[in-house]
């Protein structure tokens, strides 16, 4: 952005150089506006199991303009016999400084099991977040690592994958406590994925307050093909039933 000395220096100049420089700046900075709001998105529809057996649906739309998003995640689902909707909108954006996805809040609302309404904002580069659940309203810090949503945790997972890394650590901000988490990226497996046939997935096995492996899949832009909850007495699998993009295939938007 332009200090106040520089637009006045930039206006004077075109009131010299006359209508026809003004008129060339103009198309310019058009095109450069143009281009910093290129926009498009991702749609996932998902298939929730527990313990072997199909109780749902998830839906997850990611809408990008620049370098910012908004996710919306939405499932129904029932979860020990009781019917849970569950509704998520996060909004993240990338941190020229620390170079990585940030999430900038989320409201999240569940019925049924665990019900809830979760309001969080994060300030301090992610560092610092405040919580507000049902009125009440709680602060949490990091020393080191930004606090995130479950969306930006996994966009962010996808990014150290485009980057090559095979270890690192998120953070995951939870409804009533923040969760530490310890990723490890696994040797490429292949697996028969309908309806795309044959595909090469690479698993990030998650270990800390909840153990969860992922499989993204490098054809398919690196998006998320399924993930395993491996709980004591729940084990959750979700799986990747349709896809649809118009984002170009590791694009901005993805790193």
């Amino acid at each position: 952005m332009m200090t106040q000395t520089v637009l006045v220096q930039v206006l004077a100049l075109t009131l010299l150089l006359g209508t026809l420089t003004n008129t060339a700046f103009a198309n310019e900075q058009q095109k450069h506006e143009q281009k910093e709001q290129v926009q498009c998105s991702r749609t996932s529809n998902f298939s929730i199991y527990l313990s072997g057996i199909y109780t749902g649906t998830m839906n997850r739309i990611e809408a990008w303009q620049g370098k910012t998003a908004v996710v919306t995640t939405t499932s129904e689902a029932s979860i020990l016999g009781i019917g849970t909707q569950y509704h998520q909108r996060a909004e993240l954006s990338w941190s020229s400084e620390t170079n990585e996805w940030l999430t900038d809040k989320f409201h999240q609302e569940v019925t049924g099991f665990r019900s809830r309404d979760m309001r969080v904002t994060f300030d301090n580069h992610g560092l610092d977040s405040r919580v507000d659940i049902n009125g009440e309203v709680e602060t949490y810090k990091s020393e080191t690592i930004p606090l995130r949503d479950v969306d930006t945790l996994a966009i962010q997972i996808r990014e150290y994958l485009l980057q090559g890394r095979k270890q690192f650590a998120l953070i995951r901000q939870a409804s009533d406590d923040i969760e530490p988490y310890q990723f490890y990226v696994q040797e490429r497996q292949t697996e028969n994925i309908e309806p795309w046939g044959e595909l090469t997935l690479i698993p990030v096995e998650q270990t800390g307050a909840e153990d969860v492996t992922y499989y993204f899949a490098p054809a398919m832009d690196y998006q998320l093909i399924k993930a395993r909850y491996h709980g004591i007495i729940l084990r959750g699998l979700i799986e990747l039933d349709s896809y649809t993009s118009s984002c170009e295939p590791s694009s901005a938007q993805a790193r």
